[in-house]
């Protein structure tokens, strides 16, 4: 059988509300959740041991091979369906690590896709969706690889439309693990953040069809709850955030997910471009992608 082939799309988080901090210590969000244009590509050889290889230029941040979570989901989802088929992954890996982007869950998200293939299952199928999430909270988004809102610790997904956005995507190649994001934000077991009125009051998200200006007039009244402490334990997502911002063309910039990523979306393609060339001139060390989300 040839080998099959899959992308892990780079998520974004338009938008993060940390509602609060569940009993069980996990935290409930709502995020809106977009995809970029770029992607680690990963392939399977159908056969054998479960195996996996990684290259590409960011080979070396992916760190243990049993740390991984293509190498996690492929085992999780093993031990779920009985005589799984296997195989030998091998990860191209062109995204950032530890960076808001969701590379990992991407890359996951990727590796439980092409064992569907191989195997005939349904991406509906309970066990795979079980997987996902218990692989990690970004998972079940990127299994789908698509505009939603999340909810809930990422197990809820609503499909969104999204127009195709011109964007920038910079990482200051600075890892911020999550944990101590979450754990800089200081919620309590049990302490909510957002409290009924504020669910009441929150945006309806636009309908098929909408513009570019559309969205940024509603994502402008909500916004990362992840940002602020981010910028504590890494300032430099601050002088991320300012190079966007002072960039011509921009609509809106902010950071994506627990950092260091930080995106700005801009009305014209030609704009989004001009300001990637210009931040790679004065900042030859970071990591930037001109493109689109969607």
């Amino acid at each position: 059988m040839p080998a099959l082939i899959e992308e892990g799309r780079a998520k974004v988080n338009l938008s993060l509300r940390v509602v609060g901090r569940r009993a069980d210590g996990y935290h409930d969000l709502e995020s809106v959740v977009a995809f970029a244009d770029c992607a680690d590509r990963l392939t399977l050889e159908p056969g054998g041991e479960l195996k996996l290889a990684t290259t590409g230029p960011l080979a070396a941040a992916c760190g243990e091979t049993s740390d991984n979570l293509v190498f996690k989901a492929a085992k999780l989802l093993a031990d779920a369906v009985p005589n799984l088929k296997l195989g030998a992954f091998a990860l191209d890996k062109v995204l950032p690590v530890a960076a808001g982007i969701g590379g990992g869950s991407a890359d996951a998200a990727a590796a439980l896709r092409l064992l569907a293939r191989l195997n005939n299952l349904p991406l509906d199928d309970p066990r795979l969706q079980k997987v996902a999430l218990a692989t990690g909270a970004d998972v079940p988004v990127c299994l789908l690889s698509r505009a939603c809102d999340m909810t809930g610790v990422g197990e809820q997904l609503l499909p969104l439309a999204l127009p195709s956005m011109p964007c920038v995507m910079v990482n200051p190649r600075v890892p911020v693990a999550t944990k101590d994001v979450f754990k800089a934000l200081g919620l309590r077991n049990g302490e909510l953040l957002v409290g009924a009125t504020s669910v009441l009051g929150a945006p309806a998200w636009p309908e098929e069809g909408a513009t570019i200006a559309d969205w940024v007039d509603v994502l402008e009244t909500v916004a990362n709850d992840l940002e602020a402490p981010a910028m504590r334990i890494e300032p430099v997502i601050g002088d991320v955030l300012s190079a966007l911002r002072d960039s011509t063309g921009v609509k809106l910039a902010r950071m994506s997910g627990s950092g260091a990523t930080c995106f700005a979306i801009y009305g014209a393609p030609a704009d989004a471009h001009a300001a990637a060339e210009k931040i790679r001139r004065d900042h030859p060390g970071w990591w930037v992608h001109a493109g689109t989300l969607s």
